[in-house]
């Protein structure tokens, strides 16, 4: 029985969704470790892993909790950051076009990673295959480390020292990478990291986030795809014109060839 797809493009994707799975479930050690080493039970900790399911709410919300805060304080900075999540599903429903029960779990499993592996793929089936392998991934392995984190609480130390946030952000970081050869890609990433350092220090956590996203959003109306104001997106500069099978036809001696026939027809008048 085979165990993967046969098309390697969803072979593909669903390499990366099961890497990316792994290093953020290891991750949800920490989690469970800081929750309750922060005052918050066991039960409480686990039903926060799998209704809220969104590791940095759910990291901030116990960060405000360990830090003496009101509840309402710490719901609103976890919903505050939870707001990206509706981005993303503005992103990958077109690709999933799910109804029904399936759209009530599509909506749980989207995060952060299953829509950068959706979106990283080539075409709507790898997408598919992608974003449900790293998300049904991330859910189980996130839960059960998260599970693991809290049970063994201090005899873990600080979890943080293992650098299990880095292999995480290392996962997320190959994935992504990729997709930022073209110009204007990077003008976008360099503009939201500048606009989140910038964020970080002065405003709750949340807002560099969604101001990231802003970013995007921002360069994505000034220099629409295709655009002049995108190098990235100029056409080719050797006399060419691609059509819709991207074929070249060469148009610099286009004129010549006219004169030549127009010169023809006159000799038969």
């Amino acid at each position: 029985m085979k165990l993967l797809p046969s098309d390697p493009a969803a072979r593909a994707a669903v390499r990366q969704g099961v890497s990316v799975s792994v290093a953020t479930g290891l991750y949800g050690v920490s989690f469970g470790a800081l929750s309750v080493a922060a005052g918050v039970g066991l039960g409480p900790t686990m039903a926060l892993s799998l209704l809220m399911f969104s590791g940095g709410s759910q990291f901030a919300l116990v960060g405000v909790i360990g830090a003496a805060g009101t509840p309402v304080a710490a719901v609103a900075t976890a919903a505050l950051l939870g707001l990206r999540n509706t981005l993303y599903g503005a992103v990958v429903s077109p690709l999933l076009q799910v109804r029904g029960w399936r759209r009530v779990a599509a909506a749980q499993l989207t995060i952060d990673e299953s829509t950068a592996v959706a979106v990283a793929q080539p075409g709507p089936a790898a997408a598919r295959v992608g974003f449900w392998v790293t998300g049904a991934g991330v859910f189980v392995l996130w839960n059960t480390f998260v599970l693991l984190g809290a049970l063994a609480g201090d005899a873990l130390g600080d979890p943080r020292a293992w650098g299990l946030d880095a292999a995480a952000a290392a996962a997320f970081l190959a994935l992504v990478w990729p997709r930022l050869a073209p110009r204007r890609a990077q003008v976008v990433a360099g503009l939201a990291v500048v606009a989140t350092a910038a964020l970080i220090p002065f405003v709750p956590a949340g807002i560099p986030v969604l101001a990231a996203a802003a970013v995007a959003i921002v360069v994505g109306l000034v220099a629409p795809n295709g655009s002049a104001a995108d190098p990235g997106q100029d056409g080719p500069e050797d006399g060419t014109t691609a059509g819709p099978g991207g074929t070249g036809h060469d148009t610099s001696h286009d004129t010549g060839h006219d004169t030549d026939r127009d010169t023809d027809r006159e000799a038969v008048r």
